[in-house]
């Protein structure tokens, strides 16, 4: 198989993760819109939300407010949008959860490397 997300789990290509378990990992966007871009991806390869099962959605979501807390407290985001493509706008064919920190005040566009380092730290 050739998907870029599976070379992620699999570790055949780096990512600036955030979190991982038995279910998922999450990594920062290579490619932000905008600070802090996060994506959640099960380790499973689904192809879409009509291809994923109910109890790894629910795990996604369980996640996605951890992550969210995380941003929160490491980044001082103000809102949070959730973005899930499928078919035509779906780039990676790999089930994948956009969060997209929110900003009351734009502030200087960092690198994903520069935001890692602001989280983990």
């Amino acid at each position: 198989m050739n998907c870029i997300f599976c070379k992620i789990v699999n570790g055949e290509i780096p990512s600036y993760t955030l979190y991982e378990d038995d279910v998922v990992k999450v990594f920062l966007d290579v490619n932000p819109d905008v600070n802090g871009h996060t994506l959640i991806i099960p380790k499973k390869h689904y192809q879409d939300l009509f291809d994923i099962d109910n109890d790894t959605l629910i795990h996604i979501m369980d996640v996605a407010r951890k992550i969210n807390q995380l941003l929160k407290d490491k980044l001082n985001i103000d809102g949070l949008t959730l973005v899930q493509n499928n078919g035509l706008k779906q780039e990676v064919k790999h089930f994948h959860l956009h969060l997209k920190p929110q900003y009351k005040e734009e502030g200087k566009k960092l690198s994903p490397e520069e935001i890692y380092n602001k989280i983990k730290c």
